[in-house]
């Protein structure tokens, strides 16, 4: 009877143990979610004069590509007056799309008309590649409707298709605004080449690991419920 006592208690010292650590490997995949979204609120203020260009809090360019849009646009605000800010985040707020952020972001940045007549905006959500271009009234006469459209249909979305090339991105669409802006004939958007599709049936890394992950989670809190179980029927045998 104190051999079947003492095996039970192991059992229960065991199951307890596996439980710890799937809870602990549950509470890491927990943690590992995206990030918290970004409100307007959270947003920095741009102050009148502000030669801040790229906003990237999504940490999707190298400083090397940043520091490269940021001269260009720069050259392009002392040379015209038309000035074009760039920006990044990981997430929006829920029920909050692109375009209802940049419009909120540019009303919040250039509160008034004459402050909003030569500003462009472009912002871009990396979760769901969530793109929106807002303008001015000045720039309209250089940077049409259908020229904007383009730049975030085209321009910075046909290479994230690509392979999520955020930085050829940004560096296409702040050349093809400059241009545009500076008066010249637009460039148009990237030529896009056939490209065979390998991807198969193949899943992604992502879906595996994750896929994995649970499937670890799973097993180690079915082993901390069965084993001891059955560990226990077969001392009482």
């Amino acid at each position: 009877m104190k051999q079947i006592l003492n095996s039970f208690f192991n059992l229960k010292y065991l199951q307890r143990l596996i439980s710890t650590v799937a809870l602990m490997i549950l509470t890491t995949l927990l943690v590992a979610t995206p990030a918290s979204a970004t409100s307007i609120a959270q947003m920095p203020n741009l102050q009148q004069g502000d030669r801040t260009w790229v906003i990237d809090q999504a940490e999707v360019l190298s400083r090397l590509n940043e520091g490269e849009i940021s001269k260009e646009l720069e050259n392009l605000a002392a040379k015209t007056g038309n000035e074009v800010r760039i920006v990044t985040i990981r997430r929006l707020d829920y029920g909050e799309t692109a375009e209802s952020f940049a419009n909120k972001l540019f009303e919040k940045w250039f509160p008034t008309k004459e402050a909003q007549a030569n500003q462009t905006l472009l912002a871009i959500d990396t979760l769901s590649s969530g793109t929106a271009i807002r303008t001015g009234a000045q720039v309209k006469s250089l940077l049409t409707d259908d020229i904007a459209k383009s730049v975030v249909a085209e321009t910075v979305l046909a290479p994230l298709r690509a392979g999520e090339k955020y930085n050829q991105a940004f560096l296409d669409a702040s050349d093809r605004l400059v241009a545009v802006l500076s008066g010249q004939p637009d460039p148009g958007p990237p030529q896009i080449a056939a490209a065979v599709n390998v991807e198969g049936t193949f899943k992604k890394a992502e879906e595996t690991n994750a896929g994995s992950a649970t499937i670890w989670v799973i097993g180690l809190l079915l082993a901390a419920t069965i084993i001891p179980m059955a560990t226990y029927y077969l001392y009482v045998k």
